[in-house]
């Protein structure tokens, strides 16, 4: 198959998921996920206001075909009290990057203005390393992980998308 087909075939879809807090609700509804073909590639799961819920973000790749069925089979679920697709919808959509580097006494000061460039905060600071950390859109934390690779990257840990519709649109 040519990369165009498989682009136009597989999709990345932002989904929320406001549910009962309860053992085995996330099972179940990433078993919806699996059983059509879903691969998950970030999943953030958070109480809500109200600690009787929670509101999952769930990114996921997929045919864009199977997305709608895929929803209706979530919503079906007993603890699901609704899952919307915001792919394509004005949403405020952030992620969080915590990222140690390895950096000399030399290397510092570049890498401490290639942080600020990003609006990155530095929240720790030794001899041999730093830790910086970076909120934004997931193209923006690849681009600031891309400038680091020239350091050593000891570690990345990336908090997965979370996503907020704009205005009183329901998440």
């Amino acid at each position: 198959m040519a990369n165009t087909e498989l682009n136009n075939s597989i999709g990345v879809h932002t989904l929320s998921a406001y549910v009962a807090n309860k053992p085995g609700v996330l099972a179940r509804v990433a078993q919806v996920f699996s059983r059509r073909g879903f691969n998950i590639d970030s999943l953030v799961v958070s109480s809500s206001i109200d600690g009787d819920f929670s509101r999952m973000t769930i990114t996921a790749t997929g045919n864009p075909d199977m997305l709608d069925q895929v929803i209706r089979q979530v919503n079906k679920l007993v603890d699901v009290i609704h899952c919307f697709d915001h792919t394509g919808q004005d949403v405020v959509v952030r992620e969080l990057a915590l990222i140690k580097i390895g950096v000399t006494a030399e290397e510092r000061t570049e890498a401490l203005q290639v942080a600020e460039h990003f609006a990155a905060k530095t929240l720790d600071l030794t001899e041999n390393s730093m830790i910086i950390m970076c909120t934004g859109r997931s193209s923006k934390l690849d681009a600031l992980t891309g400038l680091l690779k020239k350091y050593k990257i000891i570690e990345l840990v990336r908090t997965g998308k979370v996503v907020m519709a704009r205005g009183d649109d329901p998440t």
